[in-house]
């Protein structure tokens, strides 16, 4: 059975983010032939990754992985990649053979060469870290790379913003909203330690400060959020607490995912680790790691399920993990994430099916025309709307 721990490493080697002592790690577990088949197994179930696996064994295939690592290693040896390169996806892996991927009938596709109509005078770009910064009195603070911010108790270097704890006890609660646009992302720690990653086209509003002893509370006003909480036992038992539409979610340091978008009538929150409870004010769920509640926003009824974690959170490790996912949800977080607009001119195509890893570094064109090889027929660009036919 494969350790969380070699879990972990997988999820950073296909995505690029391996350190050096890692890569090292992950190979010498790789030298156990049992080991090399729970590899192929927990990619193929994960990442859905065309990878050969019925003939994984056969020494020219672990060669190739081999060759891939030590690749990784050179490059990370010779300083090559630039920062943003931690969010180049699974196209290392996917290189070992071909490139390709399982699709609704796990038949492997080749794209069709065919030319798509592009009339593109606007560049569609992936999304990268930017965020707007409202402060206690109202004013506004950009935040993108090459920008740096310093206030009283919080400082970005344009790629995130770190709250420190203040050093004297705050009497009141004074709030600041952060916003990420269309197109964008950005990482939080808030003045107690808790981590949060923010999604494309989302908001959060949580205090500068905590007031010691009382439950810590933030709202997530829309967008998805990954939340590491810091621990109630390093803050004298006080608890967290998330808000958003229609729910609240209690936490005991722990990590899990909301999803609430504005433009979805359902709210998502899963749990990775630790315990949560989830209240919509008529019944409250427990969840352990591995579920997922779905709040239906227009029933006002919660549905616990088991779902698969790792792609839950893909997006914020640069991946989308696409696990039969209809077009229309597909292109929503498509959209969010290259700042664009998207029009089915046959509609029956917003329920069609699509498996896949793609990275979220990719450009738009690539990942159209991976999608190309399976699910559309064709697409056209002109200026920031894809038109898929």
């Amino acid at each position: 059975m494969i350790t969380k721990r070699i879990q972990k490493l997988i999820a950073k080697y296909l995505v690029n983010q391996a350190s050096f002592s890692e890569l090292d790690e992950l190979e010498q577990w790789l030298k156990d032939s049992d080991n090399e088949k729970e590899f192929a197994r927990f990619v193929k179930t994960n990442y859905l990754i065309e990878y050969n696996l019925k003939k994984f064994n056969k020494d020219i295939t672990k060669l190739k992985l081999y060759d891939l690592i030590e690749q990784e290693k050179k490059v990370l040896r010779l300083k090559r990649i630039q920062k943003y390169s931690r969010y180049v996806a699974a196209a290392v892996v996917v290189g070992i053979l071909a490139t390709g991927y399982f699709f609704k009938d796990n038949i492997f596709s080749t794209p069709i060469e065919q030319t798509p109509t592009i009339v593109n005078t606007k560049a569609i770009v992936p999304g990268t870290d930017k965020a707007t910064l409202t402060l206690g009195d109202g004013s506004i603070v950009v935040l993108k790379k090459g920008n740096t911010y310093q206030g009283q108790n919080a400082n970005s270097n344009g790629e995130e913003i770190i709250y420190e704890a203040s050093k004297q006890k705050p009497t009141e609660i004074v709030y600041n909203y952060l916003t990420v646009p269309r197109g964008g992302e950005y990482y939080i720690v808030l003045s107690d330690g808790t981590r949060v990653w923010l999604n494309s086209e989302s908001q959060l509003k949580y205090p500068e400060s905590f007031i010691e002893g009382e439950t810590r509370e933030v709202e997530l006003v829309y967008g998805e959020a990954y939340f590491d909480v810091s621990p109630s036992t390093e803050h004298k038992g006080s608890n967290f607490k998330v808000f958003n539409r229609s729910q609240e979610v209690e936490v005991l340091g722990t990590e899990f995912n909301i999803k609430a978008y504005k433009d979805e009538v359902n709210i998502y929150t899963t749990l990775v680790e630790g315990r949560v409870v989830v209240d919509n004010g008529i019944s409250k769920q427990n969840l352990i790691p591995n579920q997922q509640s779905n709040l239906d926003l227009e029933k006002n009824s919660i549905k616990v399920t088991v779902v698969d974690v790792e792609g839950e959170i893909s997006w914020k490790n640069g991946v989308f993990s696409f696990k039969g996912k209809s077009l229309k949800n597909i292109m929503r977080v498509i959209s969010r994430w290259y700042d664009v607009d998207v029009i089915f001119l046959d509609k029956n195509l917003e329920e069609l099916k699509f498996k896949g890893v793609l990275s979220k570094n990719q450009s738009i064109e690539e990942i159209l025309s991976i999608m190309k090889s399976s699910t559309i027929s064709d697409y056209k660009i002109k200026d920031k709307t894809i038109i898929l036919k």
